[in-house]
């Protein structure tokens, strides 16, 4: 739903709210913080904190508050990862909390019923691209193993303002005008859940909106737990819904559904440790841009420059031509994990940038885990905007210094458009994402996780927590983390003007479908604030430079600092968005 619009090189309207560079003061607290994109969202988490609860506590009422305010991005329909720093332990625990394909729906079948729409890859909306919501299983895991208030207090807040209703911000209400165009006429209760007519008038900014429907179903999770969503009356009604109209999600996939506690990944970026989950995300791209330009002297160089640009644009090519071949669910494929995020492999991909040419095509790597029966292939780079997906990033802390990191997404849009009549939400299309070429990583299966876009950052610095982080929107997320890590420690900006900072973005290359499409070295789309000198080299040097409203992302932070001893957060929410930090 975030629309390319080709614009002036020196326009100030590529972001749907702000300037080219308009920044702020950072925000600072000594007792507990919450960043989140939306002002009401940060307000529940840090009611939470004030009322005893946990970072986790905030973050799930946050998240939940999210849902209904922001549902363009998120919802309980969709999926969650997240980084948490426990600070007893002075340890990081990750979590894996995205849902898998249907049980019932084979590869032959999803074939079939791709031939019956004349495509040979999943769509966005509609039955095919749902998989399980893995969202409120991750809650319920963070909740058990981190929370300190009951799950019903922590929901309290979204079902509060679910019954009695909102004003709704105006980015949120800039994308939700899409929403009817894209999904009306599918099955079930969109029109009736997200728009206030029942017929298509969505809410425009201030406009109020209420779900009472999300507010029901929100309430019998804090009261039952997971299980009602999982194995209850939840299940049960998406399960009679998906048969009468032809769907394919039963209640045995929402019962054998688990999240998963992994050990995040790391590599260290100039003194500075920096964490990612690993596949079947995107996080490790990251850190793999990261090896590569550890080697390269960015700050000599200057931000914004065309060297530097450059530089990081061809990095990123490198590397999508490893997470289009090796990127998937760890249970159905081998992936070279260590040896893809090492620093030796890093040194032989560093060789293939060209400081004066724009690459055209890459070649995926052999990183050296890599089983001998996988050799590196030639996949041609790709013309489609595949991943303007979007998303929700936030981050909390609290007073005994345990810090939050999590991002929550419905992927595309608001999702597949598919709301089952009564329960207030919109299932995710992250199925989207699976391969339908047999021989690939990331080839759709049963039971499998598809290829994820969302990614929850972390960095430490000499073993204490240093800043939790994140970028939303779809491929735009690992090189959002790149720029703004880059941002702070090789240019200098603070927290929050490493976000604010004009971005690029590079489109068209190698992605986890495997679609076979026109090498052309991809696009790379610039905001504005970036010097014209810079857009001139660029194409001097080969790329194919554009511009483009509002596809930048969305970041927030929270940074650790110390001042005569005491611990002082320093949180940060960008002006591309209508989000707010907050702390006390």
């Amino acid at each position: 739903m975030l629309m390319g619009v080709a614009l002036r090189v020196d326009g100030q309207i590529d972001r749907v709210t702000g300037k080219n560079f308009a920044t702020r003061s950072e925000v600072l607290a000594t007792h507990g913080i919450v960043c989140t994109s939306v002002p009401a969202a940060t307000q529940v988490g840090l009611e939470i904190l004030k009322h005893g609860g946990s970072a986790v506590d905030a973050a799930i009422a946050a998240n939940a508050t999210l849902g209904l305010m922001e549902p363009v991005s998120s919802g309980i329909g969709g999926d969650l990862f997240a980084i948490v720093y426990s600070a007893k332990e002075n340890k990081l625990y990750a979590i894996n909390g995205s849902g898998r394909s249907p049980l019932g729906l084979s590869y032959d079948q999803m074939k079939a019923e791709l031939a019956k729409l004349h495509r040979d890859t999943i769509p966005p909306i509609g039955m095919l691209p749902i998989s399980v919501p893995g969202c409120i299983d991750a809650w319920a895991e963070l909740h058990k193993r981190f929370g300190k208030l009951k799950l019903s207090d922590d929901l309290a807040p979204a079902v509060r303002y679910a019954e009695e209703g909102f004003p709704v911000t105006e980015l949120i209400a800039y994308y939700w005008a899409f929403g009817p165009r894209l999904y009306k006429g599918l099955p079930g209760a969109f029109l009736e859940t997200y728009t206030l007519d029942g017929k298509g008038r969505t809410p425009g900014k201030g406009d109020i909106f209420k779900n009472p429907d999300l507010a029901r179903t929100l309430r019998l999770i804090g009261e039952k737990g997971r299980d009602a969503f999982y194995r209850g009356e939840i299940a049960d009604k998406v399960d009679a819904f998906m048969r009468a109209n032809g769907g394919f999600l039963r209640k045995t996939d929402f019962e054998k559904h688990t999240s998963t506690w992994v050990d995040p990944v790391s590599v260290n970026y100039r003194g500075y440790d920096v964490f990612e989950l690993p596949p079947n995300g995107q996080g490790i791209a990251a850190l793999q841009m990261l090896n590569i330009l550890e080697g390269f002297d960015l700050r000599g160089m200057g931000r914004n420059s065309s060297e530097t640009v450059h530089t990081m644009i061809e990095a990123k090519k490198i590397v999508w031509a490893d997470r289009a071949k090796f990127y998937a669910d760890p249970a159905f494929a081998k992936i070279p994990l260590t040896g893809l995020v090492s620093k030796k492999y890093a040194a032989e991909r560093r060789k293939l940038i060209d400081l004066n040419h724009a690459a055209k095509t890459v070649e995926p790597g052999v990183p050296p885990e890599n089983p001998a029966t996988s050799q590196p292939t030639r996949l041609p780079l790709q013309s489609r905007l595949l991943d303007q997906g979007d998303t929700i990033y936030m981050c909390t802390a609290d007073d005994e210094g345990n810090m939050v990191s999590l991002i929550q997404s419905n992927y595309r849009g608001m999702g597949s458009g598919i709301v089952v009549p009564g329960l207030g939400f919109m299932f995710q299309d992250r199925g989207e994402l699976f391969s339908m070429d047999p021989t690939h990583a990331n080839v759709y299966a049963p039971g499998k996780r598809p290829f994820h876009t969302i990614i929850p950052g972390f960095v430490m610095k000499d073993g204490k927590p240093w800043e939790a982080f994140g970028v939303m929107g779809g491929g735009m997320q690992p090189q959002g983390h790149v720029q703004v890590i880059t941002n702070q420690i090789d240019f200098g900006l603070n927290v929050q003007e490493a976000g604010d900072a004009s971005r690029w973005q590079h489109e068209g290359d190698y992605e986890p479908t495997g679609e076979k499409m026109t090498a052309s070295g991809g696009y790379v789309e610039l905001e504005s604030g970036i010097p014209y000198e810079t857009v001139r080299d660029l194409r001097k040097k080969g790329h194919d430079v554009r511009f483009d409203v509002g596809g930048y992302g969305g970041y927030q932070a929270i940074k650790v600092e110390l001042h005569d001893g005491r611990r002082v957060y320093v949180g940060a929410s960008e002006s591309r968005k209508d989000g707010m930090a907050a702390g006390y």
